[in-house]
């Protein structure tokens, strides 16, 4: 059972998260040969402010 967590900065609309999750989903499947319906996927959407890359933070 393939689990899957993703973290992004910033907000994704309901799309763009459906999206994702069927590309996803789509490679485990092609790839590893995991069965769409026992993928599991978290997206967490993490505010700019409580990211950085170095010294800076993502706004």
């Amino acid at each position: 059972m393939p689990f899957i967590n993703l973290k992004v900065v910033g907000k994704l609309t309901k799309d763009q998260k459906q999206k994702i999750a069927k590309e996803f989903s789509d490679t485990l499947l092609t790839v590893a040969g995991k069965p769409k319906e026992y993928t599991y996927l978290v997206i967490d959407e993490v505010s700019g402010e409580n990211w950085a890359q170095g010294e800076n933070f993502f706004e």
